[in-house]
């Protein structure tokens, strides 16, 4: 094709574009800049649809407002999704005599919902990599509210409990969300912040459940638990609909080269993302992006070994939160108001974490690149942080336990509360920011790996927690848990730091 009629090609389009009524100035801008000729050295195919330097529809070059807002509404999300996963903590002896429920089918009506995390993400995560994050996050949003609302309606434990399974189905979107979420719009050098702010919400949501839970079971039926929560919910579709854009970047692409394929009749627009699945079918796509978690769990030593790590971390916090409020209201007596009371420590020690782990992430990156001549950093350079972060939590279980096996005053044993949930909080957060990191492409698929054996063992742990503290009290019962995260936890950060990388390189690929 010669000049002329290249450029003839090239005019026609953007006369065509111009056309458009729905097309902001922005998109005919960028349309533009699409369309024109290569600029030699710089881009061989006029026909690939790519993001433009500073493109403002770039999700990573949005306005901060907009990210912001973004990130806002996708943690008031998991605000109340965790919520719910511990607002019956309290209640639990009321709804089990109520129900007709042994100890064991208590504590499941209570975990089957965090079981659900374990499942959900592994198919949430790679569909939002297709479909996009938008509508798995609305979708995920209706199915949540539709069985959080039949929980209340629960007339016997089979009902309560495959309720709250199928309620934490749709809740576990918010795991398989965030990473992909975050990992879109904000850059590394902004990791720590973005995840401070944003784990904030969620996470207090754990801690302020029991606290709502327990006032609601002293002085009303523990139903209002689900229908109250349940109002939130509905509060918050309308600001999901309203306030979240889709930030998953190859689905934007996506829809520019289909509308310039649209307006220009040249079908020869496409994207990085289309040219690599042009043969395959809807079902080959689904099933290579469906299979992605289990592919990244059975052959990234990376993946299987940050997920024993978080795990761990997960598994500790839903024990404390399961057990907390037998401590008050068994060995010191107290109401189940006053014992709900008692969870401000755990949002407390949440609070310090998050805030303390996002500014520590952020500050530690930019002493190392001022140190560095390379800017570039590889993702392992998150993990020393790690240490510090176990050890305060470890000093904190420690604290926590023996001042609670000797009865001492209250405020001794919030205080240790305060400090484990502050060092668990920080190394949960490190571990977050490296998978992310590490895992740029595919975000959603990583964190829904590393959050199945994570949601595993916050199911399991407060199964045994009474078995636990029963055989050997609250002192050598967290000595136990200490034990086992210095010894085989430690070595496991440390062949994670040092081996990360070579890991990575040699294991397949994600696609």
């Amino acid at each position: 094709m010669n000049a002329s009629g290249a450029g003839q090609r090239n005019n026609a389009s953007i006369d065509a574009i111009h056309s458009l009524p729905s097309a902001t100035e922005l998109e005919l801008t960028t349309i533009r800049y699409e369309t024109q000729p290569p600029i030699p050295g710089k881009l061989d195919d006029p026909y690939l649809v790519a993001f433009s330097p500073n493109d403002a529809s770039n999700p990573k070059d949005w306005h901060s407002r907009r990210k912001w807002a973004v990130t806002d509404v996708l943690s008031a999300t998991g605000f109340n999704r965790i919520m719910v996963s511990t607002i019956m903590a309290p209640a639990l002896p009321l709804i089990a005599q109520e129900l007709t429920m042994n100890s064991t089918e208590t504590m499941m009506s209570f975990s089957s919902f965090v079981l659900a995390t374990a499942f959900g993400p592994l198919i949430i995560g790679p569909l939002s990599e297709v479909y996009g994050r938008s509508p798995i996050l609305h979708a995920s949003n209706v199915w949540f509210l539709v069985w959080n609302i039949a929980c209340g309606f629960a007339n016997n434990k089979h009902t309560l409990i495959a309720g709250r399974f199928l309620a934490g189905f749709g809740a576990s979107s918010i795991y398989a969300l965030r990473g992909g979420v975050l990992g879109d719009i904000w850059t590394p050098e902004q990791r720590g912040k973005s995840l401070g702010i944003y784990i904030l919400i969620p996470l207090l949501g754990a801690a302020v459940g029991p606290i709502i839970g327990g006032f609601m079971a002293g002085r009303t039926t523990w139903r209002w638990m689900f229908w109250s929560t349940s109002a939130f919910q509905a509060v918050m579709i309308i600001a999901s609909f309203t306030s979240f854009r889709e930030t998953y970047a190859p689905l934007i692409l996506k829809r520019r080269a289909e509308r310039l394929r649209k307006a220009t009749g040249d079908t020869r627009y496409y994207t990085a993302r289309e040219r690599m699945q042009e043969k395959k079918s809807v079902v080959q796509v689904l099933t290579k992006a469906l299979s992605r978690p289990l592919r990244l769990m059975l052959h990234h030593p990376v993946i299987q070994v940050a997920s024993l790590i978080e795990a761990f971390y997960y598994g500790i916090l839903y024990l404390l939160l399961a057990s907390f409020a037998d401590l008050w209201t068994q060995r010191y007596h107290v109401s189940t108001e006053m014992s709900g009371l008692h969870y401000i420590a755990v949002a407390g020690g949440e609070l310090v974490g998050s805030q303390l782990g996002g500014y520590v992430l952020d500050a530690f990156r930019r002493r190392l690149v001022a140190r560095e001549t390379d800017s570039s950093l590889s993702p392992e350079h998150r993990l020393p942080l790690i240490f510090p972060s176990q050890l305060i939590g470890f000093v904190g279980l420690l604290v926590y336990g023996w001042t609670a096996q000797y009865h001492l005053h209250w405020v001794a044993v919030d205080i240790g509360m305060v400090v484990a949930c502050a060092g668990l909080q920080m190394s949960g957060m490190v571990m977050h920011a490296y998978v992310i990191d590490a895992y740029a492409e595919h975000t959603s698929s990583a964190q829904s790996a590393t959050q199945f054996l994570t949601s595993m063992t916050a199911f399991l742990f407060p199964l045994f927690a009474p078995s636990l503290y029963r055989a050997l009290g609250y002192g050598w019962g967290n000595t136990l848990l200490v034990a086992i995260g210095l010894f085989p936890g430690f070595p496991m950060v440390y062949s994670l730091w040092k081996c990360g990388l070579r890991w990575r390189m040699n294991s397949p690929s994600t696609e």
